[in-house]
């Protein structure tokens, strides 16, 4: 890329970095260096930041580079970087997400370019403290009025998403149809009901390995059919295989 820094003055990661992942409920956060990533859709909010320089987005043959990007669910894109990278993905529902929104003054296509905090989030986060707080940074936890009954059916998905809970049951403990109901759930959550689900499956399967459990563990009790099933969600939502990043070393924290 063009306007990428000069590589003789970027400074590289250094050697003992090891790539980790903070899990909040509804929230991630990536701090490594930048992966190869296939072009995906997430089913939440992606906030990137390059650490050694701009990244590029490109949805449909359009490139978009900027020191930090804010994607939106459902959008398949592709993103690169040249070197250290911090990714955060922001439940769609959450105040989160639409306190990050704030923080950006330009969207081109969607996508929004130029965190106001842009100059902070270049720090990577590197323990538990300084990861709250880029969070906090990034996308502050201030106040956000959901639809009462859209914002108590994605917390029953967080707090149990191995259940399968049909959308009709949702929809008629709402005094909803069951229509009606999944276009409120879009509209306010930002997602659709299905993905909002595979979401919040991933960050149950996250903290299950954390927790020293295996990938047919880990998605059996996060309630994905099969280990496939999982793996085939993980690369679709982040650009990359879970094997694949788990072979990068990485850490996964769940302060």
């Amino acid at each position: 890329m063009s306007d990428q820094h000069d590589p003789e003055t970027v400074e590289p990661l250094p050697e003992t970095c090891c790539p980790t992942v903070w899990l909040w409920p509804g929230q991630a956060l990536y701090a490594g260096p930048g992966l190869g990533l296939d072009p995906h859709s997430g089913s939440v909010w992606c906030l990137a930041v390059g650490l050694d320089g701009p990244l590029t987005v490109t949805v449909q043959g359009d490139a978009i580079t900027a020191g930090s990007v804010l994607i939106p669910p459902r959008l398949i894109h592709h993103l690169s970087m040249p070197g250290g990278l911090v990714s955060c993905y922001l439940d769609p529902s959450s105040q989160r997400s639409a306190s990050c929104r704030q923080q950006f003054s330009e969207f081109q296509g969607g996508i929004g370019i130029g965190h106001a905090a842009e100059p902070v989030l270049t720090a990577m986060p590197d323990d538990d403290n300084t990861a709250r707080r880029w969070l906090d940074v990034a996308a502050p936890d201030v106040p956000h009025r959901v639809d009462p009954r859209i914002e108590l059916v994605a917390k029953q998905i967080r707090e149990d998403p191995a259940a399968a809970v049909p959308a009709r049951e949702f929809a008629a403990a709402a005094g909803l149809s069951e229509s009606r109901f999944l276009h409120l759930f879009r509209r306010e959550a930002g997602t659709s009901l299905r993905r909002y689900r595979i979401w919040s499956r991933l960050v149950a399967a996250g903290t299950a390995v954390a927790a020293g459990e295996n990938l047919t563990t880990a998605a059996a009790e996060s309630g994905f059919a099969s280990p496939s099933h999982l793996a085939d969600s993980f690369k679709t939502t982040f650009g990359l295989s879970a094997t694949q990043l788990l072979s990068t070393g990485l850490r996964i924290r769940t302060p």
